[in-house]
């Protein structure tokens, strides 16, 4: 598979909780502003400008190279790649946690997880629980995203948007779900990670926020049709709607027509070199040719060119910001192994290249120039500024602490100034990665490992399948980028896993 082109473009009452009080009182100023916004901007009076709309697309799982713009042959995305001609591809582009939830949070609240606790995936283990032989105890961590966060639904809506969710939400119990936190509409988001209830990806579909639809209807689609109703309902004013689909998460499960076009496929594709090499206690796919995995992978694509026909039939193409990324990296070492992230190391629950490099597609038309590619690095938790720039509303700097506007970067007049790009995952993944944090400023990219605060040094620019070391060779490098990651977990107050008082190291390691 050929690597992508990576360079840059130069281009009140005393009755109400504190909380609850808080909640109120942004709700009544945010109505009064968002009805003034939408008298200015709503487009109804002479020479008004109307604000555009925001279609914000997140797949679930979805690999750095499993899409056809990025260089996968076997997988087929037409209408994704079709975006991506029309829009500028990041090549860079990064998801602040190798899992989902804290991936999710960030691009809601324009922060690092670690600010919110909200480190792993809500519903995984933690310390109290914890019955693995592993050298360290989890951090403890959050469960749900707070309600005190300005999200950037609530953050359009105060503006006068209206405010859609289709799909996965896994950001908390209910009274957190997208209705709680500044949605309109939601459609399908609970408190579950995947498609579990009634027959998963097809109808019925036992999701509490999704009525059942006929026997056999596909969940992708119907997370299509229902955001192409709400676009359809509101296409006279300004709007916010987040696709977010369960695609491609497990469980494994394709339309059987693609699964049969997919396996006829297989048996003519040939690879070189391995088809698995060991990573840590578990072997890596280094091959695309999962055929179920690639059906799943159309049928989102085909959503994805549902609604964005959509846009084009009512007319509102020109005036809506689209955005498509992903959560986090393809699973490639665990749960049937379903996909291939090379030349990226990893996948999935890692903070290697593969665990938290993530497509990123952005179109903002008569502005980014079609078909451009950036190398600059970026990451989840700028979407918040950038799209309340690239809207034209007030940015929220005590909201959004850690994200960068990329509006720049967007109109090609230069890059935004950052130091770095942190993580911090405590916990052991579910996919055989363990407690880690990470920095990428630059081209270098260390690693430190908290068992035994062992330290892996990258150039990416050199070796983006972080094959060799550089730890020994540049240590001034690695000195100065550890003492970075340090001071950003206090800035943070990142939570750190503690010694595992049961952990048995002549036992079997989980």
């Amino acid at each position: 598979m050929a690597s992508p082109d990576a360079e840059p473009v130069r281009t009140e009452t005393n009755a109400i909780p504190d909380v609850s009080r808080r909640l109120f009182l942004r709700h009544i100023a945010g109505a009064a502003v968002g009805s003034l916004l939408m008298r200015i901007a709503g487009g109804h009076a002479a020479g008004a400008v109307r604000r555009p709309n925001v279609l914000f697309i997140l797949a679930d799982d979805l690999g750095w190279r499993d899409l056809g713009c990025y260089g996968s042959t076997f997988y087929e995305t037409p209408n994704i790649d079709r975006l991506a001609r029309q829009s500028m591809r990041f090549t860079d582009a990064y998801a602040a946690c190798p899992v989902c939830s804290p991936t999710r949070a960030s691009i809601l609240t324009g922060k690092y997880p670690q600010r919110m606790a909200a480190t792993d995936y809500f519903g995984a283990a933690g310390p109290d629980k914890w019955r693995r032989n592993t050298r360290l105890l989890p951090a403890p961590y959050s469960d749900r995203l707070p309600l005190e966060e300005v999200t950037l639904a609530e953050a359009f809506k105060e503006a006068g948007y209206a405010t859609f969710f289709a799909g996965k939400w896994h950001l908390g119990p209910e009274g957190f779900w997208p209705e709680n936190q500044g949605f309109d509409i939601n459609m399908g988001g609970t408190d579950k990670g995947g498609p579990y209830g009634g027959n998963k990806y097809f109808s019925p579909y036992g999701n509490p926020r999704l009525p059942d639809g006929p026997p056999g209807e596909h969940l992708p689609d119907r997370l299509a049709t229902e955001t192409v109703k709400f676009i359809e309902s509101s296409k006279d004013k300004p709007f916010f709607a987040y696709l977010s689909f369960y695609s491609v998460h497990t469980p494994l499960m394709a339309r059987p027509d693609l699964r049969a076009k997919y396996e006829q496929k297989a048996r003519s594709v040939r690879h070189e070199g391995p088809a698995w090499v060991p990573e840590g206690s578990r072997l890596a796919r280094q091959v695309q040719d999962h055929a179920v995995y690639a059906g799943m992978v159309e049928a989102m694509d085909q959503a994805v060119g549902k609604v964005l026909a959509a846009l084009d039939r009512l007319g509102l193409a020109d005036n809506t910001i689209v955005i498509f990324t992903s959560d986090n990296g393809g699973l490639s070492t665990s749960e049937g192994s379903p996909t291939s992230n090379v030349p990226l190391r990893a996948g999935k629950g890692w903070l290697y290249e593969g665990g938290i490099r993530v497509p990123l597609i952005i179109r903002w038309p008569g502005v980014t120039a079609p078909g451009s590619v950036c190398g600059q690095p970026v990451t989840s938790t700028d979407f918040y500024p950038t799209l309340l720039e690239v809207a034209g509303l007030p940015l929220r700097p005590a909201q959004h602490l850690d994200g960068v506007s990329l509006v720049s970067l967007l109109r090609g007049t230069g890059a935004p100034e950052r130091e770095g790009i942190y993580w911090h995952y405590p916990h052991y993944g579910n996919q055989g990665g363990a407690p880690g944090g990470a920095v990428r400023a630059g081209d270098w990219k260390l690693i430190e490992w908290y068992e035994d605060g062992r330290l892996e040094l990258f150039n990416l620019k050199e070796d983006i399948g972080e094959k060799v070391n550089l730890a020994d060779k540049h240590p001034q490098i690695a000195r100065e980028l550890h003492e970075k990651l340090k001071a950003w977990r206090q800035r943070v107050a990142a939570r750190m896993p503690s010694p595992n008082p049961s952990f048995d190291p002549r036992g079997p390691r989980q």
